[in-house]
């Protein structure tokens, strides 16, 4: 077993892009990665090693997003300015434009999904993690998982097509 310190280093980014996927605010991101390590390092004799520790890790911040909605009694908002920022870059101006209203058209679409399957793709993509993770995430199985993946590709292939015909 690694010591926590290596832990934190290699699986901080991780749990951070999990927990911007949930809330979609860095502070509040920030605060509950360092919460999740800080609990994780009190629990570390519980981890019993059948899951990997990414997966441990993730199960903890989920957990604690969860606390903090129902402490605060408020419904997640998405936040898509802040999900969206684009990276500093050496492209041109206009290149940083199109990305931006691209990335801000596929989230806008990903709204549209239930929360479960946006949950699920952002995941896979953002968090790249595997559908047995995600399975092992969310409660559920690892071919739950890749169906919901599989249908919110095609439910966004199908907004796609109907723009299309509308001409949007």
């Amino acid at each position: 077993m690694q010591d926590m310190e290596q832990i934190y280093e290699q699986y901080f980014e991780t749990v951070y892009k999990y927990l911007f996927c949930l809330t979609r605010n860095n502070d509040i991101s920030e605060e509950l990665t360092q919460e999740t390590f800080y609990r994780a390092v009190k629990k570390i004799h519980t981890f019993k090693g059948d899951c990997k520790i990414s997966v441990w890790l993730c199960q903890i911040a989920k957990n604690l997003w969860y606390d903090e909605c129902r402490k605060h009694k408020k419904i997640v908002e998405t936040n898509e300015e802040s999900f969206l920022e684009i990276r500093a870059s050496n492209d041109a101006i206009e290149e940083k434009v199109v990305q931006n209203e691209e990335k801000m058209a596929l989230y806008k679409k990903l709204q549209k999904l239930d929360e479960k399957t946006r949950e699920v793709i952002y995941l896979r993509i953002t968090g790249e993690l595997s559908f047995k993770e995600i399975g092992i995430i969310l409660n559920q199985t690892e071919n739950w998982a890749r169906v919901t993946f599989y249908r919110g590709k095609q439910k966004l292939k199908e907004g796609d097509e109907n723009e299309r015909e509308k001409g949007l």
